[in-house]
């Protein structure tokens, strides 16, 4: 279901973007402008940035593997990470190049009716994408707070989204405040302060995705709630004394590994130990559905505690 929400919203922006580039561009190159340049650069950044996007979840799809025996999700925060590379280093730096040379040569914008229905029709198109998006991170952060699903999101696809989204709209809102006061002022270099404007915003953007990307591809654990249950799953199970070591790693929004180091009653035989073991991981699947491995070592608390000092 995560993945089917997340193509769609993707699909949404892909469409929106494509449309609302190629119209930016035809109006840059009609009137002169540099937030409009700037804007149509932004589109064609967030345009390649669905397109990424989607070919990371294709990738991150792949069964597992000799090469990559837990499977291909981590690409997924891989091409993430991308994208708000290409944000910062394509689609910032050329909007700020374009307004500082805006600002050193000034030239009046020409036609500035044009721009003015063109950015209409950008908020008509970035809006509906972003109502998109933001109903899907809606349902997908539950009553929490915005900062706090985020944080504890494993799927980048949707907030990546609402995030562009949310930068093209306050950067079309800055393209139209720059026409506007340029053409009000007969000022044209305030259409260069709105490009250099627009590259900040989207620059702002760009750190915030690649800090959380990052963290995801580094390797994040599972939600504290599936840490909780894993944990009392598995010192409820008869013949567990103790539970030394819990871990967890997320190989993809919905691919979780679980390792446990448990303390088995002296005195239950090997045989018992092995059917307590499939029971824990048959019981933590059944509890947890995005858990798909999970290894279990038997080992003394002492003798756990000994290796931890020797590592």
């Amino acid at each position: 279901m995560a993945a089917h929400t997340s193509r769609t919203v993707i699909y949404a922006a892909l469409a929106g973007n494509a449309a609302i580039a190629l119209t930016k561009f035809a109006a840059a190159t009609f009137t002169g402008s540099s937030a409009m340049l700037s804007e149509a650069i932004h589109s064609v950044v967030d345009t390649g940035n669905q397109l990424l996007l989607l070919f990371g979840l294709k990738r991150a799809a792949k069964p597992a593997d000799a090469r990559h025996p837990f499977g291909y999700g981590l690409q997924l925060y891989f091409y993430t990470f991308v994208v708000a590379v290409l944000i910062f280093g394509v689609g910032a730096v050329a909007s700020i190049w374009h307004g500082v040379e805006k600002i050193l040569h000034p030239e009046p914008v020409a036609h500035a009716w044009v721009n003015y229905i063109v950015l209409g029709l950008g908020v008509v198109f970035e809006g509906g994408v972003w109502v998109v998006a933001l109903r899907a991170f809606n349902a997908e952060r539950a009553g929490r707070s915005w900062i706090a699903a985020i944080r504890s999101s494993k799927d980048p696809t949707v907030f990546t989204v609402l995030f562009e989204d949310t930068a093209a709209l306050a950067g079309l809102a800055v393209a139209l405040m720059g026409v506007f006061l340029s053409e009000t002022f007969h000022a044209p270099v305030i259409d260069g302060y709105a490009s250099v404007l627009i590259g900040c915003i989207l620059a702002a953007t760009a750190f915030f995705l690649a800090f959380e990307s990052q963290s995801l591809l580094t390797g994040e654990a599972a939600s504290y709630d599936t840490r909780r249950g894993i944990n009392r799953i598995a010192r409820a199970e008869p013949g567990v004394v103790g539970l030394n070591q819990a871990r967890t790693m997320h190989f993809g929004p919905n691919e979780v590994l679980v390792v446990l180091s448990l303390d088995f009653e002296d005195t239950v035989p090997a045989g018992e130990v092995e059917r307590i073991v499939t029971r824990i991981e048959q019981k933590i699947k059944a509890a947890h559905p995005d858990v798909k491995q999970v290894f279990i070592e038997a080992q003394s608390f002492a003798e756990d505690r000994r290796a931890g000092a020797q590592a």
